[in-house]
């Protein structure tokens, strides 16, 4: 029964952001296509911890861990907000190619949501799983983590819908993915302000809720022009 009560906890917060995305949507795509979207955001997990692996070594060696702000900032965007993004990105590309139901400006935002969902609900269970103390993972991660996610998913599918409709311009063409890595960089690199000092990390932290307020803001701003630029 506990695991059932773990899985749930883990699942929901993506669940639920997926469910409000669809209900966005005033012309919902097919459901195969959506499910399509999900498994490519699962199915870039592994390449993400071979390559994430790779390149933490590089950086600070078998044993080693960042230890200053400029270490932890290294790993927020090399480690963890470079690599990610892009697998997302490539995974998005591959739903949307020659996908006859991306008609929509708002869709870019419904696949790209659906591709960092999914991959967001696997890490998730990863830390809860991986957590004594679970229940408070779970809550905090529900918080802040997989509505990062989020957010980092419109902003990428935001921009590419935009690249796709709109304006074929080098410089919409960089925000397809510069957008999501600067959100994800910065948050990460906020959250682990800690492991340099407590102090540092509560600094970190109150920064980073102000942060996410703010993403999830434009976040919301994205996802409501897209809507409002599909009714006219």
């Amino acid at each position: 029964m506990n695991i059932i009560i773990m899985l749930i906890a883990s699942l929901l917060p993506a669940v639920l952001l997926l469910l409000y995305i669809w209900k966005k949507d005033t012309q919902k795509e097919p459901t195969y296509m959506l499910m399509k979207a999900v498994s490519w955001g699962i199915g870039i997990i592994i390449p993400v911890i071979v390559v994430e692996k790779i390149i933490g070594l590089m950086l600070f060696g078998e044993n080693g861990s960042p230890t200053t702000l400029v270490d932890t900032t290294a790993m927020a965007f090399l480690v963890a907000a470079i690599p990610e993004e892009s697998f997302k990105l490539l995974a998005l590309w591959m739903v949307l190619k020659k996908n006859p139901f991306f008609d929509e400006h708002f869709d870019g935002i419904v696949y790209a949501v659906c591709v960092g969902l999914g991959f967001a609900a696997v890490e998730n269970i990863s830390y809860v799983f991986s957590h004594d103390d679970w229940a408070s993972v779970a809550i905090s991660r529900a918080l802040l983590a997989v509505p990062g996610h989020y957010a980092f998913a419109v902003l990428m599918g935001y921009y590419y819908s935009v690249y796709h409709f709109v304006n074929r311009s080098p410089k919409v063409a960089i925000c397809v993915l510069l957008a999501p890595v600067m959100a994800h960089g910065v948050y990460d690199a906020l959250a682990m302000a800690s492991l340099v000092n407590p102090y540092v990390g509560g600094i970190g932290f109150v920064v980073l809720i102000y942060f996410c307020i703010k993403m999830h803001k434009r976040a919301q701003a994205k996802v409501l022009a897209l809507v409002e630029k599909d009714k006219n």
